[in-house]
Protein backbone atom coordinates (compact mmCIF):
# COMPACT_ATOMS: atom_id res chain seq x y z
CA UNK A 1 0.00 0.00 0.00
CA UNK A 2 1.18 3.49 -0.84
CA UNK A 3 0.66 6.52 1.41
CA UNK A 4 -0.86 9.31 -0.65
CA UNK A 5 -1.53 12.80 0.68
CA UNK A 6 -4.39 14.52 -1.12
CA UNK A 7 -5.58 18.12 -0.91
CA UNK A 8 -9.29 18.95 -1.26
CA UNK A 9 -10.60 22.48 -1.79
CA UNK A 10 -13.89 24.16 -2.70
CA UNK A 11 -15.35 27.67 -2.84
CA UNK A 12 -18.42 27.45 -5.11
CA UNK A 13 -21.87 26.07 -4.44
CA UNK A 14 -21.91 24.31 -1.05
CA UNK A 15 -18.18 23.85 -0.26
CA UNK A 16 -18.71 21.74 2.87
CA UNK A 17 -21.14 19.38 1.13
CA UNK A 18 -18.83 19.00 -1.88
CA UNK A 19 -15.81 18.39 0.35
CA UNK A 20 -17.67 15.67 2.27
CA UNK A 21 -18.86 14.11 -1.00
CA UNK A 22 -15.26 14.08 -2.27
CA UNK A 23 -14.09 12.35 0.92
CA UNK A 24 -16.83 9.74 0.58
CA UNK A 25 -15.94 9.11 -3.08
CA UNK A 26 -12.21 8.83 -2.31
CA UNK A 27 -12.93 6.37 0.48
CA UNK A 28 -14.85 4.18 -1.99
CA UNK A 29 -11.99 3.87 -4.48
CA UNK A 30 -10.87 0.29 -5.17
CA UNK A 31 -7.87 -0.95 -3.19
CA UNK A 32 -7.91 2.28 -1.17
CA UNK A 33 -8.97 3.67 2.18
CA UNK A 34 -8.72 6.97 3.99
CA UNK A 35 -6.45 6.67 7.02
CA UNK A 36 -6.52 10.23 8.37
CA UNK A 37 -8.11 13.59 7.65
CA UNK A 38 -7.09 17.06 8.71
CA UNK A 39 -9.48 19.64 10.01
CA UNK A 40 -11.22 21.75 7.40
CA UNK A 41 -9.56 25.15 7.03
CA UNK A 42 -10.95 28.42 5.72
CA UNK A 43 -8.34 29.90 3.39
CA UNK A 44 -7.78 32.88 1.10
CA UNK A 45 -7.92 32.19 -2.65
CA UNK A 46 -4.77 32.38 -4.80
CA UNK A 47 -4.42 34.83 -7.66
CA UNK A 48 -6.08 38.16 -8.35
CA UNK A 49 -9.61 36.99 -9.18
CA UNK A 50 -12.13 38.32 -6.66
CA UNK A 51 -13.83 35.26 -5.19
CA UNK A 52 -15.01 33.65 -1.96
CA UNK A 53 -12.65 32.04 0.51
CA UNK A 54 -12.01 28.31 0.15
CA UNK A 55 -12.56 25.40 2.45
CA UNK A 56 -9.45 23.21 2.27
CA UNK A 57 -8.24 20.04 3.91
CA UNK A 58 -5.76 17.20 3.46
CA UNK A 59 -6.37 13.47 3.68
CA UNK A 60 -4.02 10.52 3.92
CA UNK A 61 -5.17 7.82 1.52
CA UNK A 62 -3.68 4.35 1.55
CA UNK A 63 -3.94 2.80 -1.91
CA UNK A 64 -2.59 0.18 -4.28
CA UNK A 65 -3.74 2.17 -7.33
CA UNK A 66 -1.11 3.28 -9.80
CA UNK A 67 -0.67 7.08 -9.75
CA UNK A 68 -2.23 7.82 -13.16
CA UNK A 69 -5.14 5.45 -12.46
CA UNK A 70 -5.71 7.32 -9.19
CA UNK A 71 -5.60 10.60 -11.14
CA UNK A 72 -8.27 9.23 -13.52
CA UNK A 73 -10.51 8.43 -10.55
CA UNK A 74 -9.89 11.85 -8.98
CA UNK A 75 -10.76 13.67 -12.19
CA UNK A 76 -13.96 11.62 -12.48
CA UNK A 77 -14.89 12.54 -8.89
CA UNK A 78 -14.26 16.22 -9.69
CA UNK A 79 -16.40 15.99 -12.82
CA UNK A 80 -19.22 14.26 -10.91
CA UNK A 81 -19.12 17.07 -8.33
CA UNK A 82 -19.50 19.75 -11.01
CA UNK A 83 -15.88 20.74 -11.61
CA UNK A 84 -15.51 22.59 -14.89
CA UNK A 85 -11.89 22.90 -15.97
CA UNK A 86 -10.96 26.35 -17.21
CA UNK A 87 -7.75 27.85 -18.51
CA UNK A 88 -7.48 30.11 -15.46
CA UNK A 89 -5.85 27.90 -12.86
CA UNK A 90 -6.93 30.15 -9.96
CA UNK A 91 -10.61 30.40 -10.88
CA UNK A 92 -13.30 29.55 -8.33
CA UNK A 93 -14.33 25.89 -8.32
CA UNK A 94 -16.86 23.49 -6.89
CA UNK A 95 -14.09 21.04 -6.02
CA UNK A 96 -10.35 20.72 -6.48
CA UNK A 97 -8.63 17.46 -5.59
CA UNK A 98 -4.84 17.30 -5.91
CA UNK A 99 -2.32 14.55 -5.24
CA UNK A 100 0.32 16.27 -3.12
CA UNK A 101 2.67 13.42 -2.19
CA UNK A 102 2.90 9.71 -2.93
CA UNK A 103 5.22 7.97 -0.48
CA UNK A 104 8.63 9.49 -1.17
CA UNK A 105 8.31 9.31 -4.96
CA UNK A 106 8.99 11.94 -7.59
CA UNK A 107 6.78 11.62 -10.69
CA UNK A 108 6.86 13.91 -13.72
CA UNK A 109 4.66 12.92 -16.64
CA UNK A 110 2.56 14.95 -19.07
CA UNK A 111 -0.46 14.43 -16.79
CA UNK A 112 0.97 14.23 -13.30
CA UNK A 113 3.57 15.99 -11.17
CA UNK A 114 4.31 14.62 -7.70
CA UNK A 115 5.14 16.26 -5.38
CA UNK A 116 2.46 18.76 -6.40
CA UNK A 117 4.16 21.72 -8.11
CA UNK A 118 2.83 24.28 -5.58
CA UNK A 119 3.03 22.17 -2.44
CA UNK A 120 5.95 23.89 -0.74
CA UNK A 121 4.50 27.40 -1.13
CA UNK A 122 0.83 26.85 -0.30
CA UNK A 123 -0.21 27.29 3.31
CA UNK A 124 -3.55 25.59 2.61
CA UNK A 125 -1.65 22.40 1.75
CA UNK A 126 1.20 22.59 4.26
CA UNK A 127 -0.64 23.45 7.49
CA UNK A 128 -3.27 20.69 7.13
CA UNK A 129 -0.47 18.28 6.09
CA UNK A 130 1.37 19.22 9.29
CA UNK A 131 -1.76 18.41 11.28
CA UNK A 132 -1.81 14.88 9.83
CA UNK A 133 1.93 14.16 9.85
CA UNK A 134 4.22 16.81 11.40
CA UNK A 135 7.34 14.66 10.89
CA UNK A 136 6.95 14.21 7.13
CA UNK A 137 9.99 14.64 4.94
CA UNK A 138 9.64 15.73 1.31
CA UNK A 139 11.34 13.65 -1.42
CA UNK A 140 14.16 16.23 -1.60
CA UNK A 141 14.91 15.61 2.10
CA UNK A 142 13.47 18.84 3.49
CA UNK A 143 11.37 18.46 6.63
CA UNK A 144 7.85 19.87 6.63
CA UNK A 145 8.58 21.53 9.99
CA UNK A 146 11.48 23.45 8.43
CA UNK A 147 9.43 24.49 5.36
CA UNK A 148 6.67 25.85 7.61
CA UNK A 149 9.13 28.33 9.15
CA UNK A 150 9.09 30.19 5.79
CA UNK A 151 5.38 29.99 4.97
CA UNK A 152 3.03 32.49 6.64
CA UNK A 153 -0.41 31.11 7.39
CA UNK A 154 -2.14 33.90 5.36
CA UNK A 155 -5.06 34.14 7.83
CA UNK A 156 -5.74 30.42 7.48
CA UNK A 157 -8.14 29.33 10.24
CA UNK A 158 -9.55 26.01 11.33
CA UNK A 159 -13.16 26.05 10.21
CA UNK A 160 -14.28 22.60 11.36
CA UNK A 161 -12.59 19.76 13.24
CA UNK A 162 -15.53 17.36 13.26
CA UNK A 163 -14.57 15.01 10.39
CA UNK A 164 -11.14 14.01 11.67
CA UNK A 165 -10.07 10.39 11.36
CA UNK A 166 -12.92 8.85 9.40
Amino acid sequence: MKNIYISIGSNLGDPLKQTLQAITALNLLPSSSIIKTSSIYKTKPLGKIKQSDFLNMVILLESNLEPEILLDYIQKIEFNLGRIRKNDKWAPRTIDIDIMLLDNKIINTNRLTIPHYGLKTREFMLYPLNEINPTIKFPDGELLSKRLMYIPNNDLTIWNKSIKNI
